[in-house]
């Protein structure tokens, strides 16, 4: 038969789509089975997220990002940020299947946070900046708990499944979304050199000032850092005063960011804009920090999900796309590429799951102390792998992978920003020494059980003990990066030996006791496992 170049579907690989993007992920569909989830909700939430109309939907909002309105056409201020009707669609969505309040409202009453991990997990396949006021609202209950009468009184609407992106007062809608505003152009990620401030009213507060990043600004109410009288406190404040007039926060402009397009993150002014006090005064670090881990471990989740994604489309292609007379899955060059990246993720994806059930478990103080020290260590792990992780995927298809017309471009954009956003790597690291410091007999205990674990498939002492050295010394500061992400990987490790993978010992070895790990697909893995791990990575 002839075939005609206008025939544009000659050996090209058909577009990822329709697929059951929890079915699909064997390690997911494992780690659900382990942790005794509802399976059937989740691959319910999989198809939904996977279909071809949701994931044209996350293109569509990306190719459409939000513009703001600061004035009507009379010159009166608005300060309205508008979205496509895409960008709704998928809140609407996300918010339908609680990825925002699942974790608080009872509905799972069993390994809540785990179970919600993975449908965020999922969601960010199809589309990841709607996730972020998604998971700030899921989080501030972290802060909000500070102020149990002003969370009685919101958390109705916060819990609500009912997306309701109207610009009004949030006691006429029939749900809300909670953004947060912390960093300052003269400090960012140091807080305490914030300018803002909060003169006392009795019953609340007007705060003046800015904040240079304000995440989601149409968001209904946002928990803020300002000085107070005693010193810098957490404030929470509506876009909306309470006699229904607009309050005063004045939107400068959007960032013009390198991915993250269809998500709105703002410069704004507070005009002596109404607020109300969440915690004790001059605690605005402890108050909000509840709410910053949440959203570290959600940074953790989407990332992993971001990884997945950018897989999945990889491995697609290389199944579907032939060269030199063969498919290129059957290439020995692709297929040691494509399966290291199979073999990552499946550690990456058990680390990150591994922290939201920590969270879970936090009531029993072995968890607890695992997940202080652990949390920032795996959301620097998992968050600064993603960029070259995706970009190794977005390799696979060539010149393809390149072209804005495919997701992997959009993807390799978005890759760098979990990475930044609630704490970049420095910080990260420095928090894992923080922790180990004030609790140093439970950072000692964690790390311990981490190599018991780890040390049923690789022995480790000799690394183990290096770390703890490092650890103690008087310099840890100069190498906290090498202990942030040592832990992390030790951790890694456990997490795939709790999961009974068949990998384990093949991740140990190759990230452990081999030459230095460089690049993709320089490691043996063996043609069974490379073999396996495929099969086990897109079951499609």
């Amino acid at each position: 038969m002839q075939t005609f170049l206008e025939d544009a579907s000659f050996n090209q690989s058909p577009p990822f789509a329709d697929v059951d993007l929890f079915r699909a992920d064997r390690p997911l569909v494992d780690a659900a089975k382990r942790y005794g989830l509802d399976e059937e909700s989740l691959s319910l939430c999989g198809r939904d997220f996977g279909s071809a109309e949701t994931l044209e939907l996350g293109r569509i909002a990306n190719e459409n990002p939000p513009r703001l309105r600061a004035l009507d056409g009379r010159g009166n201020r608005i300060d309205r940020v508008e979205f496509h009707p895409a960008y709704h669609a998928l809140m609407a969505k996300s918010i339908a299947y609680g990825i925002h309040s699942s974790a608080h409202d009872g509905s799972e009453p069993h390994a809540p946070m785990t179970q919600r991990a993975m449908r965020l997990y999922m969601a960010t396949q199809a589309e990841s900046g709607h996730l972020c006021p998604i998971t700030m609202t899921h989080a501030c209950f972290g802060a909000l708990a500070a102020e149990p009468s002003l969370l009685a009184a919101w958390k109705a609407k916060i819990l609500s499944r009912d997306y309701d992106p109207s610009l009004k007062p949030w006691t006429q809608k029939a749900g809300v979304t909670i953004g947060m505003g912390m960093t300052e152009r003269q400090g960012g990620t140091d807080v305490r050199a914030n300018i803002t401030t909060a003169v006392n009213h009795g019953d609340h507060v007007e705060i003046s000032g800015h904040k240079w990043f304000m995440s989601a600004p149409m968001c209904d109410a946002f928990l803020v850092l300002a000085q107070g009288e005693g010193g810098l406190t957490c404030y929470l404040m509506p876009r909306f005063k309470p006699d229904g007039s607009l309050n005063a926060l004045r939107f400068q402009r959007l960032k013009d960011k390198l991915g993250n397009k269809s998500n709105a993150s703002s410069e704004v002014e507070f005009h002596a804009a109404y607020a109300q006090r969440i915690g004790p005064e001059s605690q605005g670090v402890r108050t909000i920090i509840e709410m910053v881990q949440l959203t570290r471990i959600d940074c953790a989740v989407a990332s992993a999900g971001l990884m997945r994604i950018a897989l999945s489309q990889a491995i697609s292609h290389i199944r579907n796309r032939s060269v030199f007379q063969r498919r290129l899955v059957d290439q020995p060059a692709m297929r040691a590429v494509a399966a290291d990246l199979a073999l990552e993720l499946e550690a990456q994806a058990a680390l990150a799951f591994r922290l939201a059930r920590a969270s879970d478990l936090r009531e029993n103080g072995a968890e607890a102390a695992w997940l202080r020290l652990m949390t920032p260590a795996i959301k620097y792990l998992v968050c600064k792998s993603a960029p070259q992780f995706v970009y190794e995927a977005l390799e696979c298809l060539g010149g393809n992978g390149y072209s804005e017309e495919l997701p992997l471009a959009r993807y390799y954009r978005e890759a760098p920003l979990n990475a930044i956003w609630e704490g970049s790597g420095n910080v990260m690291a420095l928090d894992v020494l923080r922790a180990a410091s004030r609790q140093p007999d439970a950072a000692s205990d964690t790390i311990d059980r981490l190599a018991k674990t780890a040390g049923e498939v690789l022995d480790l002492p000799p690394f183990v003990s290096e770390l703890k050295a490092r650890l103690r010394a008087g310099d840890a500061e100069r190498h906290a990066r090498y202990i942030c992400e040592g832990l992390a990987r030790l951790a890694a490790v456990a997490a795939l030996v709790e999961a009974g993978s068949p990998f384990a010992s093949l991740y140990a070895r190759t990230r452990f006791a081999a030459a230095p790990f460089a690049q993709y697909g320089a490691s043996d893995l063996g043609l069974r496992a490379e073999t396996e791990l495929l099969e086990r990575a897109l079951a499609v």
